[in-house]
């Protein structure tokens, strides 16, 4: 084997590639449906006068994100007839598109005066907003090598975060003028937007196992996603892999679950205050982290900037002690939501390269779409518990639980990082199994 080592892209021809603002869109497209069925669902709901049990249980069709890989395999697996002519993706794309378009005017149309079937349907809109999400997964993956996934990570944030400002600043405020029906209406007319990013993309040029029984096509696309992961990550490297991908996101997601809104109210902030510095500007600066971290993986691949991340998304935590008896002082929530939300922004980014870089092309939506749901559990069951441990311990002693439990997560980094080949140009040998990955 030669050991001329190929050149790493730069960074500018990793953000220029045609792929990276193919994925602008489809992060666009990713981020339309989300809080639409979910956060800003619930304003409409409380508006209509429905109780709060009902509006919680409604919103919370957005649980279908977290178990979109009991699907997945049928995404990788199934062409579709028709639309299936335009690949294997990109037919799993324009159809889930579709399906969210229809639904977005199908609850404009029904509203929830007409509770019971504006529930059926917005369940189905969060469903094929959760299919959207494991095919634009499955095509970032595929359309370029391991080492431009940064850059496209960073330009898909950037379209997701944009369709989050759209779905939920920009929705909010149209609905203190128009009524919601118009609302929906108009965010049906955005989707149209990716659907001509979709007839336009290349298909990613993936070579796929056929099949000949129903049974080989359930072991093919079910069965062996799961063992190719072992067999390519053996012993015990499998399991410690398993176990950091669990808990490189925790302090994260620790502080999702409504932690934080009775935090920032307690705290002496107005509703406005914490709309505009949370949820307008802190996106933006989340975009800055996401480049960055973009920039980062361009420049010294996947490994260093994971650590940073893991350690930075968990420090940032601790700027939160510093909001504690900040008596509406709205500078200080500025420069604590700052450092917060650039660190997210950069470790959400490296994660997802990282997560990209585990996979194997000829199981991509399944190990994808299994891999992200992972790395939000545990964060999601500790911010479940979060309200029950501030009554007891106060918010300050939480903010330091979210933090610490991220050292579990720094300590497997150092183990793995001589035994976890990447692609990259590691400088320590690599076992040759673990480096294996079909081609499908």
């Amino acid at each position: 084997m030669s050991d001329t080592k190929p050149a790493k892209p730069s960074v500018w021809k990793s953000f220029t590639q045609p792929a990276a603002w193919t994925m602008f869109f489809f992060g666009f497209a990713s981020g339309m449906p989300f809080l639409l069925v979910a956060g800003t669902l619930a304003y409409w709901l409380t508006e209509n006068g429905l109780e709060l049990k009902n509006i919680t249980l409604i919103a919370g069709a957005g649980m279908t994100y977290t178990l979109k890989f009991l699907w997945a395999p049928l995404v990788d697996r199934w062409r579709l007839p028709l639309l299936g002519r335009l690949g294997q993706r990109r037919g799993w794309l324009l159809l889930a598109l579709g399906i969210v378009i229809v639904g977005l005017l199908m609850m404009a149309q029904l509203t929830p005066d007409r509770l019971a079937v504006f529930v059926w349907i917005t369940l189905m809109t969060a469903f094929a907003g959760a299919t959207l999400d494991i095919a634009v997964d499955a095509y970032r993956v595929e359309i370029a090598p391991k080492e431009a996934q940064g850059a496209l990570v960073a330009t898909y944030s950037l379209g997701y975060r944009i369709a989050l400002i759209i779905t939920g600043m920009l929705a909010l405020v149209l609905a203190d003028h128009v009524p919601w029906p118009q609302v929906y209406r108009a965010m049906a007319v955005f989707m149209l937007i990716p659907v001509v990013a979709v007839l336009i993309a290349r298909e990613p040029d993936v070579l796929r196992v056929k099949t000949e029984t129903w049974a080989q096509g359930l072991r093919e696309g079910v069965v062996e996603p799961f063992l190719d992961f072992f067999r390519r990550f053996s012993g015990p490297l499998a399991f410690v892999l398993l176990a950091f991908i669990l808990m490189a996101k925790i302090s994260d997601q620790s502080l999702g679950g409504g932690i934080m809104a009775p935090f920032y109210l307690g705290q002496g902030f107005t509703k406005t205050e914490i709309a505009a510095v949370t949820k307008l500007y802190g996106i933006w600066v989340g975009i800055v982290g996401v480049f960055l971290a973009g920039i980062a993986i361009a420049r010294w691949g996947i490994k260093w900037p994971l650590l940073a991340g893991v350690i930075l998304g968990a420090a940032s935590n601790l700027l939160y002690l510093w909001l504690i008896g900040a008596d509406g002082d709205v500078w200080k929530l500025t420069l604590v939501i700052s450092g917060e939300n650039l660190a997210q922004g950069f470790q959400g980014t490296t994660l997802v390269a990282f997560l990209s870089a585990l996979v194997n092309q000829r199981f991509t939506a399944t190990q994808y779409a299994l891999f992200s749901s992972l790395v939000m559990l545990p964060g999601k069951l500790l911010g479940m518990v979060s309200g029950k441990i501030v009554e007891v311990t106060g918010f300050g002693v939480y903010f330091w639980i979210t933090a610490l439990v991220a050292i579990p997560a720094i300590v497997l980094f150092f183990w793995l990082k001589p035994r976890l080949s990447l692609g990259e140009d590691d400088d320590v040998a690599v076992a040759r199994e673990a480096a294996k990955e079909p081609a499908g």
